[in-house]
């Protein structure tokens, strides 16, 4: 059952089309991922998923809800991490936990077992009662990410939670959103980190100037270019990129010492390689075949490579 339908939503500023004319769904307990480069419509989509912007045209629908209609009830069942975080710093963390959870109707008993909880799961029980402006930025996202799940959502969407964070700040908050997501709760996860999309999501959506350009399983998709499986090789003396002219190699590219050939036939490559640099009276170093790689599909579809 789909918990987020997003029906041809169009999104203009002036001549600038930011989202195009798009659709998509998101199953009941599904991690979906959403990918792209900057400037790609990302933010714009999700605020328009969650209500904090009205399209030009289309609808949404949140756990059934039209989210335009109904938005009071649709957001009730939502949890929402932005990209710059949503904590006010002049207060400590369990105050605004407090503020968001009574913004949300939870009683103050409630709220208090939640606020031990989650300040205890994200290791910042010692320092709940200190004001979050002497935090560090990974710290502040975990207050965050507190305040977006302080409620038990549902549905929880994540905008960017591990930009820029520091590995302990980041493993935390991962360990919540599978955590979250053990539960049954739905996660809409947009991201720059193409890996962590990998390990995370059960789908992925990749939009470019406001389009979807493809949308599956991380699996499928890996699958969806047949030559971005590769070769890596070191050979022993320096080689001319000349040397290798093979109906089978689509790409090469040098890293160090090493040479990355993309290839549609890994078997017939590799016998191509070794009877060429054999007579030459070349010896191969190392040798490691790689399955098609997610980010390889990203930057065949949107052109940018995302870091």
């Amino acid at each position: 059952m789909a918990v987020i339908e997003a029906s041809n939503l169009t999104k203009r500023y002036g001549d600038a089309v930011a989202i195009d004319d798009l659709t998509l769904s998101v199953g009941r307990g599904e991690v979906f991922g959403f990918l792209g480069p900057n400037g790609a419509g990302k933010t714009t989509a999700v605020r328009i998923l969650t209500g904090l912007l009205k399209p030009d045209s289309g609808t949404v629908l949140i756990g059934g809800m039209d989210i335009a209609k109904d938005p009071i009830k649709a957001k009730m069942k939502v949890g929402m991490l932005p990209e710059t975080g949503n904590v006010y710093v002049d207060l400590t963390p369990k105050q605004n936990l407090s503020l968001t959870g009574k913004y949300y109707g939870l009683s103050k008993d409630t709220i208090r077992k939640r606020s031990d909880e989650l300040l205890s799961e994200l290791g910042l029980y010692e320092r709940s009662n200190d004001l979050v402006k002497t935090f560090s930025k990974g710290m502040k996202q975990r207050v965050s990410i507190a305040c977006a799940i302080i409620h038990e959502p549902s549905i929880l969407f994540l905008d960017e939670p591990t930009s820029g964070l520091d590995v302990q700040s980041r493993r935390l908050i991962i360990q919540i959103i599978a955590d979250m997501n053990e539960r049954g709760c739905t996660i809409f996860l947009t991201t720059h980190d193409i890996e962590e999309a990998n390990k995370l999501c059960n789908r992925v959506c990749m939009i470019n100037k406001g389009k979807i350009v493809a949308m599956d399983t991380p699996e499928n998709l890996r699958y969806t270019f047949e030559d971005t499986r590769s070769l890596e090789v070191a050979f022993d003396k320096e080689i001319s990129r000349d040397l290798f002219n093979s109906k089978f190699i689509s790409r090469m590219d040098r890293q160090g010492n090493k040479w990355r050939f993309y290839t549609i036939d890994i078997d017939s490559t590799i016998r191509y390689i070794v009877t060429m640099v054999e007579n030459k009276g070349i010896k191969i170093n190392s040798m490691t075949t790689y399955g098609p790689s997610l980010e390889e599909v990203f930057v065949r579809l949107t052109g940018v490579i995302e870091k």
